[in-house]
């Protein structure tokens, strides 16, 4: 048996798995009141951005993946805002930029994860609006216990609000002082703009009415006048050591809609693999999946150095196609790219040694375009300079996780993610990983308590690649949720936040669970890994070629094989590699049997199952 830090739940009733507890028992208490796995959900989710505001708010972004009981694939949700129609590659080049910066109100993207819960509610869902905002209204005016990260971050971030971003200070700097960790943080303006929604949407007739009234509010209405607003008139310093203002106009905000698409997929075995489209990152995993199909992965030591070498080296070929061909708005060949033969090609590139090359494929015979690429510590950043404050670099955390937020330059500090699964009794599912709209990401808005996504520094300002900046088009996502089926039926959703690192820690996960036979919980307990092989989606948009990052728990045998085939080895903290969430059900016969497994690293994240 694998060792586990807590058994795999298991029940018949439900099931709900999160970054954060208080988000896992609001689902299940959702589900108690007799609804669904997708009501479930989006009341989890707004209980994410209100207790962990340094990973997710309202004013960033959410993929779902939706499973509807009995549905023979599921749907994707598209809750990723696209740039507004202003920004272009020549609105950037002319202000003096070559990227796009990490911070403030360049980057900025019309906030899609409201959008995106609300069309889950509306065509999935049975709850009233108000039920499932509910609880995120209750902790935001009551407040809710700070956990150490989010104090730390806030305290990192004090000299850049007290200095330019005084709208931040009045909501994370109550009373002119750092909250203090265990404390309850409130945010009574986000519960007073609920409160005014949900006026509104109560005068409507019908639920759906209701809910559409909430969409127009916010899309149509005061919110996106105040977001148009601050936008056209607020001066905003950002890391390129400069005040910009943002791009997104009151149009911007009432043309969009969240776009319902087909995922995509490829076979493994028993199971099918279902992600989101190559405006995400999510294909990456399926060419994983892939590619190791003609390895022995299946039969090697999965905590051994031939495991790590082969997902390793996999992962560095499906990541150059990542950024050779994926974007929203581009000739994507995913068809070629998913293929079988394309695949053994691909495999066919893997040695005995680590590649220290960044090779995309050629499919259709295309030649790919290729980013710049920069490599870790190599470009001239300004950081805050001219007397003004330094941000003081965050404090370490026993069991921080990778990809958490970190101290990237000074004055700039990168948020990332938290994960949502749910699954009922009646079999539907969902998987969401909401992210963007950090309290470290941009100015809070006034009168609404929360700031908006930066999520366009993941465009490039080259012309001609399929993640060149484009108007009106989503940003390349790291965002990925994942669903799978087992025999043409629905069994697991998962995911995890992590940015880059997001599909390399569920294909870890997901191996194990089925050639080494771990439950959930087991595969997210054991020590995982991940490379940095790959220009990264974040600001400055640097690469560190042949680095691999291995939990502290890995044995000195496997580091040192690792280190002989050439592999830059980073050993990090013994719980420091993902931030999984899972979800399952089987059948047997008339027999139900629901399960859920949560990560421990960072003492947060739990699941809940009856």
């Amino acid at each position: 048996m694998a060792f586990t830090t807590r058994p795999e739940l298991r029940g018949t009733f439900g099931a709900v798995s999160s970054t954060h507890w208080l988000s896992a028992a609001v689902g299940m208490s959702i589900l108690e009141k007799g609804h669904t796995a997708f009501d479930a959900a989006v009341a989890a989710g707004f209980v994410l951005q209100v207790v962990e505001p340094h990973l997710n708010g309202p004013g960033g972004e959410v993929p779902i993946i939706v499973t509807p009981a009995g549905a023979d694939k599921p749907v994707v949700i598209s809750g990723q805002g696209p740039v507004p129609a202003k920004a272009t590659i020549a609105h950037y080049r002319g202000l003096g930029l070559d990227i796009i910066p990490g911070t403030g109100m360049l980057a900025a993207c019309v906030p899609g994860a409201f959008g995106a819960w609300l069309t889950l509610l509306r065509d999935y869902g049975t709850a009233e609006l108000e039920d499932v905002l509910a609880p995120a209204i209750y902790y935001a005016e009551n407040g809710h216990p700070l956990v150490p990260r989010i104090a730390n971050t806030i305290a990192a971030m004090r000299p850049l609000f007290e200095t330019h971003w005084p709208t931040s200070a009045e909501t994370y700097l109550p009373g002119g002082k750092a909250p203090e960790a265990g404390k309850l943080f409130r945010n009574p303006e986000l519960a007073k703009l609920y409160g005014e929604l949900l006026k509104q949407a109560k005068k409507a007739a019908t639920r759906e009415a209701r809910i559409q009234s909430a969409l127009d509010f916010w899309y149509r209405g005061p919110v996106a006048e105040r977001i148009a607003d601050f936008c056209e008139t607020e001066d905003v310093w950002d890391v390129s050591g400069r005040h910009h203002r943002g791009l997104i106009t009151a149009d911007d905000m009432a043309h969009f809609t969240p776009k319902v698409e087909a995922p995509v997929s490829t076979t493994y075995g028993d199971y099918e693999v279902f992600k989101c489209g190559p405006w995400s990152q999510g294909p990456v995993l399926l060419q994983m999946l892939n590619i190791l199909k003609g390895t022995d992965i299946a039969s090697v030591d999965p905590m051994g150095p031939d495991f790590v070498h082969l997902v390793v080296e996999t992962a560095k070929l499906a990541m150059a196609d990542r950024e050779s061909w994926y974007g929203d708005g581009g000739d994507v060949p995913m068809a070629t790219l998913l293929s079988d033969s394309y695949a053994d090609a691909r495999r066919a590139l893997i040695g005995a040694e680590a590649s220290f090359e960044v090779r995309p494929g050629t499919p259709d015979g295309r030649n790919p375009p290729m980013p710049p690429h920069r490599a870790v510590g190599t470009i001239a950043q300004p950081g805050l300079g001219g007397g003004e404050p330094t941000v003081a670099k965050e404090k370490k955390l026993p069991n921080d996780a990778a990809g958490e937020p970190t101290l990237t330059r000074e004055g700039a500090q990168r948020g990332d993610t938290v994960q949502v699964s749910t699954v009922d009794r009646w079999g539907n599912m969902v998987s969401a990983t909401p992210s963007g709209g950090w309290l470290q990401s941009s100015p809070t808005i006034p009168g609404l308590g929360f700031c908006l996504t930066t999520r366009a520094q993941m465009f490039w300002l080259e012309e001609g690649l399929n993640s060149s900046l484009k108007p009106g088009v989503r940003p390349r996502t790291t965002l990925t949720p994942s669903t799978v089926y087992r025999d043409g039926v629905p069994y697991m959703a998962f995911g995890t936040p992590g940015g880059d690192q997001q599909d390399q820690w569920q294909l870890v996960m997901f191996l194990r669970h089925v050639h080494a036979g771990m439950n959930l919980q087991e595969a997210i307990d054991a020590p995982s890994f991940h490379t940095d092989h790959l220009p990264s989606s974040f600001w400055p948009r640097e690469i560190n070629l042949g680095a691999v990052t291995l939990e502290g728990r890995y044995g000195e045998d496997t580091r040192a094989e690792l280190a002989r085939r050439g592999h830059k080895l980073t050993i990090g903290d013994d719980w420091s590699e993902g931030r999984l969430s899972a979800v399952a059900r089987e059948t047997a016969g008339t027999s139900l049997l629901l399960k859920a497994g949560a990560n421990p690293r960072g003492v947060q994240g739990y699941a809940v199952a009856r």
